[in-house]
């Protein structure tokens, strides 16, 4: 079995730490292609990252489907699930996004759920995921860490501190499982449950789960309806680059990135550290508010009541 999965920013090095939580839990007959984009957006911070990151994820999607020996199911390594639906609809094979894989894991792990993010201005699309994908009751919380995606490209020790302290804070407020809200996250979910105390859910390893499973039980993506094929084949961006892979089987697939978009810059990740808003029904009190600049400083009290890698190699010219 072969998964391919897209990180649809630029980063190599965050490309390559996915991978390799990805592996951790891939089965032994489970081959893992990770690839991202040659040109694009770097980090996917807004929403016009966004449109660059789901061409990218189609164009290597189409492009694998054009080789010779097609990948099983895909998986979406980024957090706002980018292209989701558009790749759902060019494939009959499974495609799973990490942000919905990590949802549905974590309301069967616990009742309720709390996500850890990277910039507050990325809230407003974790809670349209939420709503979209059935989450209302069982998400309580999501808050912004004003960690920047690529400062997660090497996870320091401040920055799992404050991962820590956000998903401590839900924790404290009614949340009895962490969702990790992004990608770069993947390699803390085991040091965070420990620290916690309360179950961490990586969505890289809920996706690649949930992605092998279907395979195995030969369960792929309706052509019925919305996700039927398009009437018009994909034609891609003009000024679109090559996209590279990390690791192993990165030479067997084929295709093409995303052309360039802009990223959003340090000073508006400054703006962002520390925001945060409740998930939940309409009807629910904020779980927890922090201004722009504070971070918790100690253990969390609640407010409301509790509702062998190879080389790089180019992946496909």
């Amino acid at each position: 079995m072969r998964i391919l999965l897209i990180n649809p920013n630029t980063s190599r090095a965050m490309t390559a730490k996915i991978a390799e939580a990805a592996r951790e839990v891939a089965g032994p007959d489970v081959l893992i292609q990770a690839v991202c984009p040659a040109t694009g957006a770097e980090a996917i911070e807004s929403h016009t990252d966004e449109i660059a990151a789901a061409a990218a994820v189609i164009e290597a999607i189409a492009a694998d489907r054009a080789g010779h020996d097609p990948a099983d199911a895909y998986v979406i390594a980024c957090f706002g699930d980018p292209g989701l639906d558009a790749a759902r609809e060019i494939v009959d094979a499974p495609v799973v996004g990490i942000a919905e894989a990590a949802m549905h894991l974590a309301a069967v792990s616990g009742r309720h759920f709390g996500v850890v993010t990277t910039l507050g201005r990325t809230l407003g699309r974790a809670e349209d995921l939420v709503s979209r994908y059935g989450m209302e009751r069982a998400c309580v919380s999501l808050a912004a860490t004003g960690i920047p995606v690529l400062d997660l490209e090497d996870t320091g020790s401040e920055a799992v501190t404050t991962i820590e302290q956000y998903g401590a804070r839900a924790a404290a407020d009614g949340a009895d499982v962490i969702v990790l809200g992004c990608a770069g996250m993947a390699d803390l979910c085991t040091e965070l449950t420990e620290r916690i105390g309360v179950p961490v859910v990586d969505g890289v390893a809920a996706a690649v789960g949930m992605a092998s499973g279907m395979v195995r039980m030969g369960l792929g993506t309706s052509k019925r309806d919305e996700y039927a094929r398009p009437s018009r084949a994909w034609a891609g961006f003009a000024g679109s680059g090559a996209a590279v892979g990390v690791g192993a089987g990165a030479g067997a697939g084929a295709g093409a990135g995303a052309g360039a978009a802009a990223g959003a810059g340090s000073g508006a990740a400054a703006a962002d550290r520390g925001r945060s808003r409740a998930g939940g029904r309409p009807t629910d009190a904020p779980v927890h508010v922090q201004r722009p600049g504070d971070a918790p400083a100690g253990p969390a009290v609640s407010t409301v009541a509790p509702p062998p890698q190879p080389a790089d190699a180019t992946a496909f010219a």
